[in-house]
Formats: C-alpha cells, structure tokens, sequence
C-alpha cells in the first residue's frame, strides 16, 4: 500500500491568464495541516465536471484563486486515514464537491454536510482552518474530512460512479427532497452530465420521466437512459409546448448551466398546482426577471439545490447498485486533462469524461 507523499502533484490553472485559456500544466503543492478528522486519498480516477469549467476560467462570480487544481467527482483508495475518522487504510471510497464541515453541527450530524452551519469546505477553492487554499481530484492524491470520503459498495466500478459524487446526487438530492417517486411527473431539462443521470434516478425513484431538450438530437439517448420516445419533448416552439403540456408537470429540474432560462415563458406554465422547479445547473447570469404571479397563482416552488451529503451519497449509490444506474463516460490519462478540458468546454462529452492515473 502507498502512503501519501509531503506534496501532492496536480493539474492546475497557475494564473487566470492561464485558466481562461484551460492551459493546466503540472503543480506539486503542500496539502492542508493533518488532523485526526482527516484521510488521506490515492486518487484512481476523477470525473470532470461543468463546474470545473466555470471555476478554471473564472466564469462565476465567486473568484477563483489560483494556483487552481479543480476536480469534485473522486474515487480513491485511503492510503491514512485519522483516529477520529471511522475509516480503514485501504477502503475504496468517492469525494464529492465536498472535501470538509464543521462535523458537529445538527446538519453534520445528519450527514448532510453541505448545509453546515459554520460553512462548508469545497473541495477545491474551499478554504481550510490552517489558511490553505484547497486543491481538487486531477492530481495523484487529495487530503479531506473523512466524513466526506463515502465507501463505494463492491459492484460498482470506479470510473462509472466518479460522477455520481457531483452530478448524480446534486440531482438526487432535490428528487428525494421533493418526494419524486410513483405518481410524479419528472421534466428533466438538458440532456447532459447532470440530466444523463437525473433520468436514471427519476426512473429508478419510480416516477414518469420526460427529457426537455432544444433539438431531438439525443431522443435515442435519452429513450436508454429510461425516457420514451413519447415523453421526449422538443421546446424549441416554446408556444406549442406550452399548449400541450400545460399544468403537466409536478417536477422540473434544470440541469442545463445555459443563460436566458425562459422561466416566464415556457417552464412555469408547466407545473401543475403547488409543482416544483428546481435550478441545479448555474448559468454565469442572473436569472430573467418575472412577475411575481407565476408563483403565486399556482403555488409553484422556485427551489435550488447544492450538491448533497454524505448521507445522500450513500443512498444513491445503494440505489445504483440495485438499478444499474451508471454514468456514460469516456475515460482519459490523466495526462490529457487540458485537451479534456477542451473538448468539455466544447461540449463534446457525453456525458461525462473521468480522468484516470
């Protein structure tokens, strides 16, 4: 068994020049001061992730700092793991966006990390108590809480569940909440590396699932991934859609991180009575503005949601593993992260690239 070097070796963006330019060039940098709390991770492979994009070329309004090595979708082997920590050397385990948490408020408690009160520590771009700038998955290993490192059952492979540690339980999380499951009608809006697997879940929840999308390009994906061919909805003619599935929906989740979301004009009048849109993919704009009546008139939540915890990272991969739920991937060294970069940034995954060491 390999332990964990005195520095980590990663891809990173040195400057924003850089990162505007997804130029990531090699970096070895002392991770976070140790506690017993902490693990130790001997990355295997790393899933990348919209959101990698947007913070690499400093496309959100959160500045990104830099040096910047990105990547939330981990799979790994603990190489240390802390006294405090129920962890074992050598348990293969994920990390999400999440590397750290208070770990004693109620939330923490409940395994839903991500609402901790005092704050939460991304795992990338977060910042630790000794001051250190938290650093991501595209290296050789990562340091975190282990209450955030989450044991992968046997049955599931590495490189396919990488990406339920971001994409998968940021839309499970808001399915759970909002009780989808029989009876419910679930919109997925955006055929991509979140709705790939928001399909999935939504149908392995129970529920009747629809994909929205602008073109009828991924109507055969989509039909496999657990969408008939019969709910696959072209909202490109935003007034027809609006016509046929008026009042239709009891879920819309956005998975898209497109601008100009046409809330007002096409999604809103989609949900049924007290229905639920939920935002999960963030576009780098504001949202349009709108009149308050199209919530008020039918009792519509407008909901986001962030990531999810431990505890909803446990479940997801329970309910992967009794209804084969994967992540599409095409998997690459690790070696080629700018050219991946890239072709992410380009749109070309799909649906989801997992960088291996």
């Amino acid at each position: 068994m390999s332990t964990a070097p005195a520095q980590y070796t990663g891809y990173a963006a040195l400057t924003e020049e850089k990162g505007k330019k997804l130029e990531l060039e090699k970096w070895s940098y002392t991770p976070k001061q140790w506690t017993e709390d902490d693990v130790d991770i001997k990355v295997d492979c790393c899933g990348m992730c919209g959101s990698c994009i947007h913070t690499l070329t400093n496309g959100w309004p959160q500045p990104t700092s830099y040096p910047c090595i990105a990547g939330h979708e981990v799979v790994g082997t603990i190489v240390r793991a802390g006294s405090r920590t129920s962890h074992k050397v050598g348990t293969r385990v994920g990390v999400g966006a999440q590397g750290g948490s208070c770990l004693e408020c109620d939330y923490c408690k409940q395994g839903l990390q991500q609402h901790c009160e005092k704050g939460l520590i991304m795992t990338y771009q977060g910042t630790w108590e000794d001051g250190s700038v938290a650093q991501g998955g595209y290296a050789d290993f990562m340091r975190c809480r282990g209450a955030l490192a989450v044991p992968i059952p046997d049955g599931l492979e590495s490189e396919t569940t990488a990406p339920l540690l971001c994409a998968g339980v940021t839309v499970y999380a808001p399915l759970k909440r909002f009780n989808a499951g029989p009876g419910k009608r679930v919109g997925v809006i955006g055929i991509g590396g979140l709705g790939h697997l928001a399909l999935q879940i939504a149908k392995a929840m129970g529920a009747e699932v629809y994909a929205l999308s602008h073109s009828a390009s991924k109507m055969d994906d989509a039909e496999k991934l657990g969408c008939p061919r019969e709910n696959f909805i072209v909202a490109k003619d935003q007034d027809e859609v609006r016509k046929k599935y008026n009042k239709h929906f009891d879920i819309l989740i956005l998975t898209s991180s497109s601008n100009d979301i046409p809330l007002e004009g096409l999604y809103l009048p989609l949900l049924r009575n007290m229905g639920t849109f939920v935002i999960c993919g963030l576009p780098e704009e504001k949202l349009p503005s709108m009149y308050g009546q199209m919530l008020v008139y039918k009792s519509i939540n407008l909901a986001g949601s962030l990531i999810g915890g431990s505890s909803e990272i446990a479940e997801l991969f329970d309910l992967a593993l009794k209804h084969d739920i994967k992540a599409w991937v095409e998997t690459r060294p690790m070696s080629e992260v700018t050219q991946t970069a890239h072709d992410m940034h380009a749109g070309k995954s799909r649906y989801r690239y997992v960088l291996k060491n």
